[in-house]
């Protein structure tokens, strides 16, 4: 029931709801906190939550959530708005109550009825929200909502996942889990009303429940003795806000619970491992006519590789409706298409997501006689995989290993646009469950590697002597940066492309100077290397009566690296990819124009992490500028962060070298 695992996250972080109000029955107003207008427990906070809770009652078939905040700035009035997604059907939004309490005690309720928004529709399931605004929210208010999300009584609760944390600080924090009489018995009749109900056969009694957590020190999760379990939390710290951060959700504090056996867990991701391994089989069955396409793709003199690499170029090409507009139930009716339940649906009617495809492509590799499995891995930015919750609702993309030569070779095709042996950055350094000749078990995917990921701008610019710059650049990408504006192409039409690569370059490129893309060249072909032609124009630096000061190093000049001014820091970096970013550019320079100073050769090193390299080479009425910044580390542990930011502080140091030009008075042009 991977849609309420969806579901729930999307009420928590959507919503970002919670507190001890149920109903319409709110608390008395206490005066001190109407007269709060800052937090001392919260220096600088936009908000916070004065409480917040979550009921989660199976036996009743419904969840509350509700909320009491303060709001402290103009941003924090942000937090009026409340969305509580649902699943139209299955579920649905009840029991709304809200209301703002100014700064004199004034109360104002919400008297209208919220606004039902259909989102996303698949199938005979439509995911809506309603959405409501509290009422004349001024800085200083006192913001009160609670509402259910009420289940049918024939559907069963997803186990809850409580995520603690918040944009904003919390004091009061109260969650309660009260399971209905099923879960105290035989869990089995719960998953199986499930798309998982194979999961758990093999009459397994599932007696125990377990749970996942990331909490405090000192704080637990209790059970009582009528069975509920609850958890109470005071001063929750708000949701750290540092640059490169990985996913907040897999580093905040959260509790997510999950069925167990007396046998233990490992027991159990064992049967949900071959459960998701048969399913993955199953799906990848080659019918006669796959078959017969393989051995129309593939000559007989072919290696392995040769015949991976056609066949991953055959299932590139099939439509992937991650990218393109997905059919309505309506349109594949009249298109007599069919839900696709095997590979070679997939291929017959030559589109389909992402996971399919990357199911299909397997498929082909067996009947190509090569051996190859299957891995699921969760995105890296989405999440971290976590072995203590046992669901496989937390696994995103199916990626393909090919056992070649010895070697295994992990590959991506259901990215689109992405190259044969090249992951997406997402895919990289990611866990999740993989198949083997053994059987299936938790795996890794590896990390990418600097050179792979390059971008390589150079370029001759002619500069004259009152520092207006004219000329061309050709910047080309490989890898990461080659593959994000590929798959940007194919969402946007390519007037938009080319206006955020501008947006993207005038972050960097000097003040008063205009570069604009003029053309891409193999932006449709994920085999060659992606290049852009930019257009450069504008005024550079400043003039003298006998000087001309520019920035030495083009695209740099403008000091925004990252991490100089953060001091300290809580979590891991995570600069998603190891890369390499290379600027070589050459000035014209015109007669009566000579060079009196340029940036130093340099070299700064973080032993084994990351080097910059600056060298200079003059030349007759000419001067080039190149500029080497390697990063081949993804992610740094808090502990290193000081070596990383000293290496940092030393590169934007070096990166305001200056390129200063003696006019002679008759130069040309002056």
């Amino acid at each position: 029931m991977r849609k309420s695992t969806f579901l729930y996250s999307a009420v928590l972080w959507l919503a970002a709801v919670s507190p001890a109000v149920t109903g319409a029955q709110f608390q008395p107003v206490n005066p001190d906190e109407l007269k709060m207008t800052s937090d001392p427990k919260a220096p600088g906070a936009d908000a916070v939550y004065l409480e917040m809770s979550e009921i989660d009652n199976d036996a009743l078939h419904f969840r509350t959530y509700s909320a009491r905040i303060k709001v402290l700035t103009e941003k924090g009035k942000e937090l009026a708005t409340v969305t509580a997604p649902f699943f139209k059907g299955n579920t649905g939004i009840r029991e709304v109550h809200a209301r703002t309490i100014h700064t004199d005690g004034t109360v104002i309720p919400l008297n209208v009825k919220p606004e039902d928004l259909l989102i996303v529709k698949s199938g005979d399931e439509q995911l809506e929200q309603k959405v409501f605004t509290l009422p004349d929210v001024d800085v200083g208010s006192i913001l009160e909502y609670s509402f259910d999300l009420q289940y049918r009584d024939d559907v069963f609760l997803e186990l809850p996942r409580w995520e603690i944390q918040r944009r904003c600080f919390v004091h009061k924090a109260h969650y309660e889990f009260r399971p209905g009489a099923v879960f105290s018995s035989n869990l089995t009749d719960v998953w199986s009303t499930d798309a998982g109900a194979s999961y758990f056969d093999n009459n397994i009694r599932l007696q125990k429940m377990a749970w996942a957590e990331r909490l405090p020190k000192g704080v637990d999760v209790q059970r009582s003795v009528d069975g509920r379990f609850t958890l109470d939390l005071t001063d929750v710290p708000a949701i750290p806000d540092e640059e490169w951060m990985p996913p907040v959700g897999s580093l905040a504090y959260e509790v997510s619970f999950h069925p167990s056996s007396p046998s233990g867990d490992t027991v159990l991701w064992n049967v949900l491992g071959k459960a998701w391994s048969k399913e993955v089989d199953n799906f990848a069955e080659s019918p006669k006519s796959l078959k017969d396409a393989v051995a129309e793709l593939i000559a007989p003199g072919d290696s392995d590789l040769d015949k991976a690499r056609k066949l991953y170029a055959a299932v590139q090409a099939v439509d992937n409706t991650d990218y393109s507009r997905k059919k309505s139930a309506s349109e594949r009716h009249q298109l007599k298409l069919k839900e696709e339940k095997h590979a070679g649906d997939t291929w017959t009617q030559k589109s389909g997501g992402s996971n399919a495809i990357a199911l299909l492509y397997l498929a082909m590799l067996r009947a190509a006689g090569l051996t190859a499995h299957a891995t699921e891995m969760v995105d890296r930015d989405k999440g971290i995989f976590d072995p203590t919750y046992i669901s496989l609702d937390q696994l995103d993309s199916v990626l393909v290993i090919l056992d070649s030569g010895g070697k295994q070779i992990v590959l991506d095709p259901g990215e689109k646009m992405c190259p044969f042996q090249t992951l997406n950055w997402r895919h990289s350094l990611a866990s999740g469950l993989g198949q083997s000749a053994q059987g299936p078990s938790f795996t890794t995917t590896p990390t990418q590697q600097y050179a792979n990921n390059t971008v390589r701008r150079t370029g001759i610019l002619t500069l004259d002597a009152k520092g207006v710059v004219t000329g061309q650049l050709q910047i080309a990408m490989t890898g990461q940066e080659a593959l994000r504006w590929r798959q940007m192409a194919l969402e946007n039409d390519l007037s938009e492309v080319k206006k955020q690569f501008d947006d993207e370059l005038a972050a960097i490129a000097p003040e008063g100077v205009e570069a604009h893309v003029d053309h891409f060249a193999a932006i449709d072909d994920p085999n060659a290397n992606l290049l852009a032609v930019v257009n450069i124009e504008g005024s550079i630096g400043a003039t003298t009566a006998k000087r001309l000061v520019v920035p030495g190093l083009f695209f740099a000049g403008r000091g925004r690296e990252p991490f100089v001014s953060e001091e300290k820091r809580l979590l891991p970096v995570d600069i998603q990819y190891a890369r390499q970013v290379t600027d070589q550019l050459t000035y014209d320079l015109p007669a009566g124009i000579s060079v009196e100073g340029a940036p130093q050769d340099a070299k700064v090193s973080w032993e084994g992490h990351a080097v910059y390299i600056v060298k200079t080479k003059p030349g007759p009425g000419q001067i080039t500028v190149a500029r080497l910044l390697a990063n081949a580390f993804t992610i740094a542990k808090p502990e290193e962060y000081q070596d990383l930011r000293g290496f940092y502080q030393k590169v934007a140091a070096a990166d305001q070298a200056q390129l200063v030009l003696s006019i002679a008075p008759d130069a040309k042009g002056y």
